[in-house]
């Protein structure tokens, strides 16, 4: 790829990720390729259709968002704390865009199956520690944290994210 398309390119996606990140997912294609000062056309020459443009930036999130929360589960960091910083980390996400790609999508499937597989692993661990309640099942506590970090406007300090990682708190 010539430098200027791979520039291009990389504009789009950083500007279709703040976009998203700012308005949602109802921004138009139009709304993107201006934030990222090119024009339609060359946003289209790059991705032929909003599905293609939101299952790249699907990954590269995912794949961001796996290898912080590997790196840190693989520290001696308390259990708990592995898992604070998972939210931490994907409230900066744009995860309420990323409902909309479709999970049979098999380019996107793939990373959420190891960003999945990551976070359970630090859940049950958190489970063995003693730090998150061991009488949850692992999937629901995931299904938890997924409810608080894939919404529009999520923060790890916000009511929702306090209540609910309280309620997974062990006492």
């Amino acid at each position: 790829m010539r430098a200027d398309a791979r520039r291009n390119r990389e504009l789009i996606v950083r500007a279709a990720t703040r976009v998203f990140m700012a308005d949602g997912e109802a921004v138009s294609m139009e709304d993107i390729a201006r934030a990222a000062g090119l024009g339609v056309g060359t946003l289209y020459r790059h991705f032929p259709d909003r599905a293609a443009l939101l299952a790249l930036i699907s990954c590269d999130v995912l794949s961001r968002l796996t290898a912080r929360t590997a790196s840190a589960a693989a520290s001696d960091l308390p259990r708990w704390e592995v898992l604070l910083g998972y939210v931490r980390d994907a409230v900066q996400e744009p995860f309420a865009m990323l409902k909309s790609v479709p999970v049979d999508d098999p380019d996107v499937a793939e990373p959420v199956a190891r960003l999945h597989a990551v976070v359970l692993d630090v859940i049950k661990a958190a489970q063995a520690e003693g730090s998150l309640r061991a009488d949850i099942e692992p999937a629901a506590v995931l299904d938890l944290l997924s409810l608080v970090v894939c919404r529009q406007g999520a923060r790890a300090d916000d009511p929702l994210a306090l209540v609910v990682l309280d309620g997974l708190r062990s006492r």
